[in-house]
């Protein structure tokens, strides 16, 4: 019976005709697109708490529940809104091992927030602090960055001294985050004297939408980021550090290819995660998705053409941009996100175009959570990559 109905699927299978089976592959070329281009501020909660008892949570175990160092924890309480706690780093389990893996719960301490009742589901999340700069007890103003499609909020953070004011630090968050992705570092960067501006851009929250509703990749949201330049520069700023997160790099990177006045101001660039190959990167996500590897080439025409974007002016480590300042280039062998692979090989090429880069692979960590694994080796090497940068 097995082998009938097999049979008959597959010859039902050869009456579908290949106008349908274009269509098909079309519709869900079009969908993986859309899903890369679609701005969405939904929040899933994919991982699931046990208990927590006596200060000791247990969570099914996934790769995020494991991961190393401390994260927040975020899920819906009863009313819609989404609370926060933070744990610290799983605990030995002395578990047997399955082949390479562990198997069973991970344990964590619940270091603060409120804690979610038994069975929640919830999310692990890299970015510790909420909601803004006070959270460190930082005095900020908000400030309108005016671009072409309107005004983009922006916090600034002063420096501690008045005269601390030469070198600016512009912070870029990467997609479908916000400008808290700043928080974890931004103490470091104020007691090293920067002031610093956390921008938004286009199509985040409280900024304009771009004229077709859809995230560009970095293909123009790097106006933004020149306004922001610009802006600084306006206000005193002798030189920038940019400092961008995931996507927030592919914005940087374009904006080193493309500003005019990249050159003179940009003196140094920090980079967490980067975006650095699109094309690899989607490959990686259709892999997630247990997509069909063809998928991803057609995915990448439809969102070409729908946003006009090259992806070839996106694959950095082949096509450096026009301005290579001094990098500091932090990223997580185990980013299921945005692929490793993209930064070795600019870390391989950029000795070769004269581009003084540094590159700092994080074990374990996943996408933007370097930080996360080991706070004080992370803050050490910024520091010391950022000290001749700092204000005088």
């Amino acid at each position: 019976m097995g082998v009938r109905r097999s049979t008959k699927l597959l010859n039902a299978g050869a009456f579908i005709s290949p106008t349908l089976l274009t269509a098909l592959a079309g519709g869900l070329g079009w969908h993986f697109s859309s899903v890369l281009l679609r701005p969405d501020t939904a929040v899933f909660f994919p991982e699931e708490l046990l208990t927590v008892r006596e200060g000791l949570a247990s969570f099914v175990r996934s790769p995020f529940t494991a991961q190393p160092g401390r994260w927040a924890v975020r899920w819906a309480d009863g009313a819609g809104a989404v609370q926060r706690g933070v744990v610290g780093p799983p605990l030995p389990d002395g578990l047997a091992r399955d082949g390479r893996a562990r198997v069973g719960p991970v344990r964590r301490m619940w270091v603060e927030g409120p804690v979610p009742p038994d069975g929640a589901q919830v999310v692990f999340d890299a970015g510790l602090y909420d909601p803004d700069p006070s959270a460190h007890g930082l005095a900020f103003i908000e400030v309108p960055v005016d671009t072409a499609l309107g005004e983009c909020p922006a916090w600034f953070v002063p420096p501690p001294a008045e005269d601390d004011a030469a070198t600016w630090v512009i912070t870029v968050h990467g997609r479908g985050a916000d400008r808290r992705e700043c928080l974890r570092v931004l103490p470091l960067l104020h007691r090293m004297g920067f002031p610093v501006l956390a921008i938004t851009y286009r199509n985040d929250v409280e900024a304009p939408a771009s004229p077709d509703g859809h995230y560009h990749l970095g293909d123009t949201e790097w106006e933004d980021l020149e306004a922001a330049v610009e802006y600084a520069y306006a206000a005193g700023a002798q030189r920038v550090v940019l400092y961008g997160w995931s996507m927030g790099a592919a914005i940087i990177g374009a904006y080193l290819d493309r500003a005019k006045r990249a050159s003179e101001v940009v003196g140094a660039v920090v980079w967490d995660c980067p975006l650095l190959d699109w094309k690899a990167t989607l490959r990686q996500q259709a892999a997630l998705r247990r997509l069909p590897p063809g998928l991803t080439v057609l995915a990448s025409t439809v969102t070409r053409r729908r946003i006009g974007i090259d992806f070839k002016r996106f694959d950095l480590p082949r096509r450096h941009p026009a301005v290579r300042p001094p990098t500091l280039l932090f990223h997580g062998a185990a980013d299921t996100a945005v692929p490793a692979g993209p930064a070795r090989a600019l870390a391989v090429s950029a000795p070769d175009a004269g581009w003084a880069l540094r590159y700092i692979e994080v074990a374990e960590a996943e996408h933007t959570a370097t930080w996360n694994a080991d706070p004080p080796s992370y803050e050490r090497a910024l520091a010391d990559f950022l000290r001749p940068h700092r204000p005088s």
